[in-house]
Formats: structure tokens, C-alpha cells, sequence
């Protein structure tokens, strides 16, 4: 059984904004009060691990009586609220993660809900949401009648728009594809990355970069209103807009050109990057981001496996870089500045060409031994 969801976006009347706005509010107050009970019995049994692992989870159904409106929201939604923050104990145990945090009025507002006893249903241009009953929604493509339904995650961004994620499980085994076309990507700073198939360029517009200047002027006129007011909230929403609509550019880039790539080519190699680290390190901060390598790397992730291909991640401190993809010499120091790689060979090719040579190859040897 395979998972895929689709967002589509909410048209929700005023009494439906209402309660949307309970919801999440009561999602919230739910998950920071289970989580202060949890700290406390965190606190009060952290050197006993045994004790600790015997202490129950408190439920949301032990806070309806003394606050009787939370009965007034979904309380699939509270029930969920409680798996996530078992999930996030979970990843802090086993040390995947920090200890989970209180929840912001501030953070992304959203819930989900389950499918159960047919309670979400799609019609002609809307869908019956529990407590919500019936809202528009504009569907711009068919979810397939083989997809069932599993939950719904409803959100609502920062400039007040509300939309659905529709998770759906199908029956999906897909043949493993014989593998025909290798490609090798290098991350390149400046345009996402370099293909090793006569070094072809993604081309990255850097849609932030673009519009940096607009975002300063927008956000040096924010900072002179007074906070709080009318204008100060429509100079916010403005500048909400603008960082949605750059999310929005990026993310549709990233679709198209990882959807060129897998139906191109059957293995794509790539370099496990720690994206993080670089961006600290280097002091390339606005650069990574603006690029967002690990949303373009999960994008193509998922589009080849449906298609029963394979992505390879090479180890990140493999040499991509410094190894002449000619004759395998490796250059002992090669600064960042050096944008020609020159090998004693005679070889001379683009930097970044030449290491994502070295990394098709070195996915091909990788392919070899599976």
C-alpha cells in the first residue's frame, strides 16, 4: 500500500472561519497541556527511565469537563494533537530529535482529522468536514476512485487563506525498473544544479533573491507602524504575501524540474549534503535556503520510486569535487574560488561538471554492488 495527498484549497463561510479558529485553538491548548503534565513527570522521574516508560499519557477527554468548549471542536482533531506529541517523545527518546516544544499562537495554525464511518466525503465542489459539515473547496484535479480517503489536514497561512490536504492510501507496487539512463547532480549555489550529461543547468531564477529588495522596502515600512494597529496588520499581511508567493514560485520550479528528471532518466545520483551545516559554515544562509536542495531531493524521491526507479545518495565526504573524472587523479587542495578544474592529465572542465561526472560514477559502482 502506497500514500499520496492532495492540497486543495478552502472557501469557508464565517461561522465555518469561527470555528476553524476554535479548532486550532483548542488543538493548541490541548498539545501544551498534555506537554506541561508530561514535563513535570518528565522532571520528577528523568534518573528513573523505568518509572519514566511506566507513566501514561494524558488524554484530551481528561480536560472536557473542566473546559466544556472543547467539546465544541472535532475531537478526532484533539485525539491527533495527542499522537504528535507522543510521536515527538518518541523521537527525543530514541534521540532523533529535542524535547518537544510548547506550541505558538504564532506557529502555522492547522489540524487533522480521520476518515471514519464515511464522515469526509467529496461532492460537486465541496466536502463534508466533521463539525464543519459541508465547505467549498476548488478541486483542480480528480482524486482517483481506487484512492481512499485516510485524514484530511486542514491549515490556514498568514495571509488567511485555508487550505486542504487530502491523504489518500492506494494499492501501488511498482516494477522495479531496469536502469537504462544514469544521471549525476552536483548542488550548485547559484543554480540549483549541474547535470553531468554535458553539464546542463537547472537555471535557478532565486526567486528570494529577486525579490530582496521589495521585502527590505516592505519590511522597513512594517517597522515604522505602530504595532498592533490597522495599518501595522495590513503592512504584515503584505509582507505575508510577498514570502507566499516566493514559497510558491520555488515550490513550482522544483516540481517541474524534478518531474523532468524522472521521467527522463531511470537512476538519479545525488550527494547526501548536510544542508544545515553548509549553510552555517559557510555563511551561505539566504543562498541554501533560497535553493531549497532538500525539498527538491524529497520531490524527486518520491516521483521515481512511483515509477519504480531509484535516486542514490552518495556519502557526502566522497570527492566529487577534487577528483579529475578523466583519469581519477585526486587534487590535494582545491579552494572554493576555483571555478576550472585543471588536472595534470589535460583535463579541463566546469568545477561543478566535473564532480557531477564523479558522482554518476560513483552511483553507477554503488549500483553495481546492490
Amino acid at each position: 500500500m502506497a500514500n499520496k495527498a492532495y492540497k486543495f484549497r478552502l472557501y469557508p463561510k464565517k461561522e465555518q472561519e469561527e470555528l476553524l479558529a476554535k479548532t486550532f485553538g483548542c488543538v493548541r491548548f490541548v498539545y501544551n497541556k498534555m506537554l506541561a503534565e508530561r514535563k513535570e513527570t518528565y522532571e520528577q522521574f528523568k534518573d528513573d527511565k523505568e518509572t519514566l516508560k511506566k507513566q501514561k499519557f494524558p488524554t484530551p477527554a481528561k480536560y472536557k469537563n473542566e473546559f466544556t468548549w472543547l467539546k465544541e471542536v472535532d475531537s478526532l482533531a484533539l485525539a491527533n494533537a495527542q499522537l504528535n506529541l507522543q510521536k515527538a517523545y518518541k523521537n527525543f527518546f530514541s534521540g532523533r530529535a529535542k524535547f518537544p516544544r510548547f506550541k505558538s499562537r504564532k506557529a502555522r495554525q492547522s489540524y487533522t482529522t480521520n476518515m471514519v464511518n464515511g464522515n469526509i466525503k467529496l461532492m460537486n465542489g465541496y466536502i463534508q468536514l466533521p463539525k464543519l459539515g459541508t465547505v467549498k473547496i476548488k478541486q483542480h484535479r480528480e482524486i482517483p476512485p481506487h484512492h481512499l480517503i485516510k485524514s484530511c489536514t486542514i491549515s490556514r497561512t498568514k495571509t488567511g487563506k485555508y487550505y486542504i490536504s487530502i491523504l489518500t492510501e492506494y494499492e501501488h507496487r511498482p516494477e522495479p525498473k531496469e536502469v537504462q539512463s544514469v544521471v549525476g547532480l552536483d548542488f550548485s549555489m547559484n543554480g540549483l544544479f549541474v547535470e553531468s550529461e554535458e553539464g546542463k543547468k537547472a537555471n535557478y531564477p532565486r526567486f528570494y533573491r529577486q525579490a530582496l529588495e521589495k521585502l527590505k522596502r516592505e519590511q522597513r515600512i512594517l517597522s515604522r507602524r505602530k504595532k498592533g494597529s490597522n495599518r501595522w496588520h495590513k503592512q504584515r499581511i503584505k509582507i505575508a504575501k510577498l514570502h507566499e508567493k516566493i514559497g510558491n514560485q520555488r515550490k513550482d520550479f522544483l516540481h517541474k524540474e524534478s518531474r523532468k528528471l524522472a521521467n527522463h532518466f531511470d537512476c538519479i545520483v545525488i550527494e547526501d549534503l548536510n544542508m544545515k551545516g553548509m549553510s552555517q559554515a559557510l555563511r551561505f544562509g539566504k543562498s541554501v535556503s533560497d535553493n531549497s536542495w532538500g525539498m527538491f531531493t524529497s520531490f524527486l524521491h518520491y516521483k521515481l520510486e512511483e515509477q519504480g526507479k531509484k535516486l542514490i545518495k552518495i556519502d557526502r565526504w566522497f570527492p566529487s569535487s577534487k577528483t579529475c573524472s578523466c583519469c581519477g587523479q585526486v587534487k590535494t587542495s582545491l579552494s572554493l574560488s576555483e571555478r576550472i578544474f585543471r588536472c595534470d592529465c589535460g583535463f579541463v572542465a566546469e568545477r561543478d561538471w566535473n564532480a557531477s561526472i564523479n558522482i554518476k560514477h560513483e552511483g553507477i559502482r554503488l549500483l553495481a554492488l546492490v
